[in-house]
């Protein structure tokens, strides 16, 4: 009956922009307040506010709104700290947005939102902000952004040795194009948490899924396995791993920095930083 009734309390009471902005928080688990004004309220030229702060704040009246109508929850923890306001708030989807969603499509089972790690959090946003850059430039005819699948759609289960089932688990899977190419991606975003042993069982993984020739049958290629790390350092790091290990074909792993990220995933001619000016993402 609680669900049923929370679902309904928001029924008629919802903008499409509303509803759009319920969809990205369960695609992408948490966005931050600046994330969601480039999702959602762009700047001039793509958007009808003139700046990037008149923008953060018709945002944040809308997020506001939706949080006390139960359809959203901010988190406790924030990014940067007080000080630099509400840019640095993170979203995650609420109980009544996710009844709401769910009655929407005739889902019966509701999913838990807890409060989550500070490690998820941060890699979680660095993931989204790989994405949201995308779509912005998507958006702004600098290229066709023809897939972006997140997890868990971007899995990939396969058959190993003994008959075992493997699950792979890219961050991103994306494909961009312009009038004659494709650029077809498999993205890890790296945070430098992970000991170099785990980014090599990772990049194994990845080597025994190419070979099983699964990707290439339903795209004639295997997308190039992109490492974005967060620092030139460990870049370097991981790079030398991958090319000493002599069980992989470096051939198949690219690694890069964040600021290198929309050339690689999209290279079809200068991009602004993955950091839009004036803001933290």
């Amino acid at each position: 009956m609680m669900a049923t009734h929370g679902a309904r309390s928001l029924e008629g009471k919802l903008t499409r922009r509303d509803e759009e902005i319920l969809e990205d928080l369960e695609r992408f688990r948490l966005l931050t307040t600046r994330q969601l004004q480039r999702l959602h309220f762009p700047a001039a030229p793509l958007g009808t506010h003139r700046t990037v702060s008149g923008a953060t704040r018709g945002t944040t009246r809308v997020l506001r709104r939706l949080e006390t109508r139960g359809a959203i929850a901010r988190l406790q923890r924030r990014i940067g700290g007080i000080k630099h306001g509400s840019a640095v708030t993170i979203w995650q989807l609420a109980a009544a947005g996710d009844r709401h969603l769910r009655a929407q499509r005739g889902e019966p089972i509701r999913r838990r939102y807890d409060e989550p790690g500070r490690a998820f959090t941060e890699h979680t946003l660095a993931i989204a902000d790989v994405a949201v850059s995308l779509i912005e430039q998507g958006n702004a005819d600098r290229f066709e952004l023809l897939e972006l699948e997140l997890e868990p759609a971007s899995w990939r289960s396969f058959t190993g040795a003994g008959a075992t089932v493997i699950t792979l688990k890219p961050d991103l899977v994306v494909v961009t194009a312009d009038a004659t190419t494709e650029t077809h991606s498999f993205v890890e975003v790296d945070r430098a948490t992970e000991h170099l042993p785990a980014v090599l069982r990772k990049c194994a993984t990845y080597q025994r899924h190419y070979r099983t020739g699964i990707e290439q049958q339903q795209r004639d290629l295997y997308p190039a396995v992109v490492w974005i790390v967060p620092s030139p350092d460990r870049a370097r790091k991981i790079r030398a791993a991958i090319d000493e290990d002599r069980e992989l074909d470096g051939s198949l792993f690219t690694v890069i920095t964040s600021e290198q990220a929309l050339a690689t995933l999209a290279p079809y001619g200068p991009h602004p930083s993955l950091t839009p000016k004036g803001g933290t993402p």
